[in-house]
């Protein structure tokens, strides 16, 4: 009797201080299943590729609008011959750039230059500007559609501090990024132009920092006189 108790105690002792393993619990009547995997991440991927695969598409439609733009502008500019009617009045040009104090004397042909340039900006930016306005789905061009065409164009972040911040806080525009942005460039005419470096009028915009305005001090007249009068003084 001893010698069968002390086996019994050996055995419990053994089995009590071995680990316990659950066995998974099933419930009668129906077979073990494992868990479905869930579809929500490789939905959101399908999604965000074919939100991308929209924005490279919209921006490559971009990108040829505004190459023919500029190939349409190129063209016209070539076969320009008549340099006395202009779309904006020469005089009121003229009048701008003699606001300048150093400027003396203009020629009779800069005015002619400046107002196809200033006829250009407005053509290019109107451009821009519709573009955004195509983007909302709609047909009437706003101003909020100039403030997004200035904040998306590195050449005109000139133009940033004129546009109210009102309207950028209302749609929410901000700064882009920079593959947000659409790219400016010229388009090269298919022949070299006549007169002057084909670099300095096609030449690819690189984009910068803006560079900050440094007003020139200038002395007052009373320091000049002070220093004169010692010197005639020695003299």
């Amino acid at each position: 009797m001893d010698q069968s108790g002390q086996q019994q105690s050996m055995v419990e002792a053994v089995t009590s201080s071995a680990p316990q393993q659950t066995a998974p619990m099933v419930a009668s009547g129906s077979p073990a299943t494992q868990p479905t995997p869930s579809f929500p991440a490789a939905q959101q991927q399908l999604a965000y590729q074919q939100v991308q695969h929209f924005h490279h598409q919209q921006q490559q439609q971009q990108q040829q609008q505004l190459q023919v733009f500029w190939s349409n502008q190129i063209q016209e500019i070539e076969q320009t011959t008549d340099f006395k009617n202009h779309s904006l009045p020469l005089a009121r040009i003229k009048k701008i750039m003699k606001a300048d104090e150093d400027v003396r004397m203009i020629s009779a042909e800069a005015p002619v230059v400046f107002a196809k340039a200033c006829e250009m900006f407005i053509l290019e930016l109107t451009l821009r500007s519709w573009i955004h306005t195509e983007e909302n789905k709609r047909r009437t061009l706003q101003k909020n559609d100039i403030a997004a065409a200035i904040t998306r164009t590195d050449i005109f972040d000139f133009l940033v501090d004129i546009v109210p911040r009102d309207e950028l806080k209302e749609e929410g525009l901000g700064i882009p990024r920079a593959a947000d942005s659409v790219p400016y460039y010229y388009v090269p005419p298919q022949h070299p132009p006549q007169v002057g470096h084909p670099g300095m009028l096609y030449a690819a915009h690189q984009p910068r920092p803006p560079v900050a305005y440094m007003p020139w001090p200038q002395p007052p007249q009373q320091q000049q006189t002070q220093q004169q009068q010692p010197q005639q003084t020695d003299a």
